[in-house]
């Protein structure tokens, strides 16, 4: 599947980078893509393979998939009060260093996942948070811990509380 992670991820490798341009300049045989790229041929050849199974490159001779389904699901997903890049719908890609703004991604993923003022089991905040970090950078152990640090999830008693957010 494509997914802005898989390309940025695929991309990051220079010579996978240098044989896309090529292929997006034209270049549509692994002779031809080494010769635009300078990469040798069978290092295109290899990067060419890991295009195609990443979806960014299709067909015979190479050409460029279409990415604009992508870049329509990457408009969908992307939060307009400034929570992008680290909230894609209801994934946390993950948190600033900033406290202020990591405060914020935190009172987001807060009130997707909890209601005010409801007691959890912990065994259920766990679930809920999974869901959040699947394919982010942090951890549902990790997320728990700075709702409760930054007083967004109450701990007691063996349970857990989620707090009113401030207006």
């Amino acid at each position: 599947m494509t997914t802005p992670e898989n390309v940025v991820r695929v991309l990051a490798e220079p010579s996978r980078l240098r044989a896309f341009a090529a292929v997006v300049l034209g270049a549509g045989t692994i002779a031809d893509i080494a010769a635009a790229s300078g990469l040798k041929v069978k290092d295109a050849g290899i990067a060419l393979q890991k295009l195609r199974e990443a979806g960014l490159v299709e067909g015979d001779p190479a050409r460029p998939a279409d990415l604009k389904p992508l870049a329509a699901t990457l408009t969908e997903q992307v939060p307009a009060d400034g929570l992008a890049p680290f909230v894609r719908g209801d994934k946390l890609i993950s948190l600033p260093v900033a406290h202020e703004r990591r405060r914020k991604i935190l009172e987001h993923v807060a009130s997707h996942a909890f209601t005010a003022r409801t007691y959890y089991e912990e065994k259920e905040i766990n679930e809920r948070l999974r869901v959040w970090c699947d394919g982010g950078e942090l951890d549902h152990v990790t997320l728990r811990r700075y709702l409760v640090d930054f007083g967004l999830l109450e701990r007691g008693g063996g349970m857990y509380q989620a707090q009113p957010l401030p207006i």
